[in-house]
């Protein structure tokens, strides 16, 4: 098939994915912006944007309609979903349009927190107990049989958004019955303290053809709900947990039928026995910078490979990977008590990256030695927490 130009509609209601287009459009493609019209004078990478539709906010039928009436002149050959919010949209978009990509049922796999716990349970991976909230007998059953604490989570948010700890089972039929007409679309399961992984990977032909195993330092419901400083860094590669969660990752890409894209899967290891236990994915690049924090340490542009595994599905060719490094990366970011804080400061040869956003301070390390990016770590927490940090309660719901 000869190299003819795609064209690419890229959707996303928040600001992100800029390597993305970029990548498209270096390839030879037509790209294409969905966005909203509040973030129209963000810093897209314009050059690499043919047009861009705006909207205000989304509404399904008229975003279809809009679409509709642009594909009179445009032959979409893709829709991509930049942000975790727009998954479920552009499946139902995909399927009214008979576009190739993950339809509505996948996705759900992808952006349902129920629909990821009773399909992984069915595929035999190792989830920590939950319950729907459909019947009143079974939260009954579950709350009688299932020790607390537990937390109450939305099916649909993404992050630590809406989640809440339960001690008690009082506690759990008064925060059901606060929820009402609500309460069908949360979950229960049960809490069990432990280290909080990422697995950030990319997916091609049904199979798992990169994939790089990191940690929370601070899990992200205790930076969201205790006004944390965000940490993560690089897993020892080649580690117990880093095999086992590598494995872990590829059996819950095959279970959820990941074809071809990017993932970030969450996995929590139980400080009590150890165990490893999956708790949730996205069919996504993982957000809060660790996109950088995974170039760093592998020399892999998740954003820009994800482009060119979609350009290579389409046009039937082989995709190839980079080369790709073994090296430990770490970041640390948090909310600024100064608009633009100055870290210059912050001097050692390791820093690769610097956050330039309005009241935020953030920087990733990259080392041979993992000791050396936990210690940079510490060290960079102890002096933002005193020097920097600011911090605002969670959100109990996106917008």
């Amino acid at each position: 098939m000869s190299k003819q130009p795609l064209n690419f509609l890229c959707i996303s209601t928040y600001f992100k994915g800029e390597d993305f287009l970029k990548s498209a459009k270096a390839e030879g493609n037509n790209v294409y912006l969905l966005t909203k019209k509040k973030y129209e004078n963000e810093p897209w990478p314009w050059d690499s944007i043919d047009d861009t539709f705006y909207i205000e906010e989304w509404n399904q039928n008229d975003v279809v309609k809009g679409i509709a009436y642009k594909f009179r002149t445009i032959k979409f050959d893709r829709f991509v979903a930049l942000d975790d919010f727009d998954v479920e949209k552009v499946a139902l978009m995909r399927e009214h349009f008979r576009m190739p990509g993950m339809g509505r049922t996948t996705a759900h796999y992808f952006r349902d927190k129920l629909a990821m716990r009773v399909k992984a349970k069915e595929e035999g991976v190792n989830v920590p107990e939950f319950t729907d909230l459909f019947n009143n007998d079974s939260i009954n059953d579950y709350a009688d049989r299932v020790s607390p604490p537990w937390l109450i989570k939305p099916r649909m948010e993404a992050s630590a958004t809406g989640i809440k700890k339960i001690h008690s089972k009082d506690e759990l039929w008064q925060i059901v019955n606060d929820l009402g007409d609500e309460r069908d679309n949360y979950l229960v399961e049960k809490f069990a303290p432990g280290d909080v992984y990422h697995v950030d990977g990319l997916n091609v032909d049904g199979k798992v053809a990169f994939a790089r195993v990191s940690k929370y330092l601070d899990t992200p419901f205790e930076v969201a709900h205790g006004g944390g400083i965000f940490r993560s860094a690089s897993s020892k590669i080649g580690s117990k947990e880093e095999k086992g969660l590598q494995k872990m990752n590829a059996q819950v890409m095959k279970a959820f039928g990941m074809q071809f894209g990017a993932s970030h899967t969450e996995f929590i290891q139980s400080k009590a026995t150890g165990e490893l236990f999956f708790l949730e994915t996205s069919s996504r690049v993982g957000g809060a910078n660790l996109a950088e924090m995974v170039e760093a340490a592998s020399g892999v542009n998740l954003w820009g490979e994800w482009a060119k595994i979609e350009a290579a599905n389409l046009r039937k060719t082989a995709y190839k990977l980079p080369k790709i490094n073994n090296k430990y990366a770490g970041i640390v970011v948090s909310l600024s008590r100064f608009e633009h804080p100055d870290t210059s400061s912050f001097t050692d040869k390791e820093i690769v990256w610097r956050m330039n956003k309005a009241w935020h301070i953030g920087l990733i390390v990259v080392s041979d030695s993992s000791e050396r990016v936990l210690k940079l770590l510490d060290q960079y927490t102890e002096r933002i927490g005193k020097e920097f940090h600011a911090s605002l309660p969670a959100p109990d719901k996106s917008e």
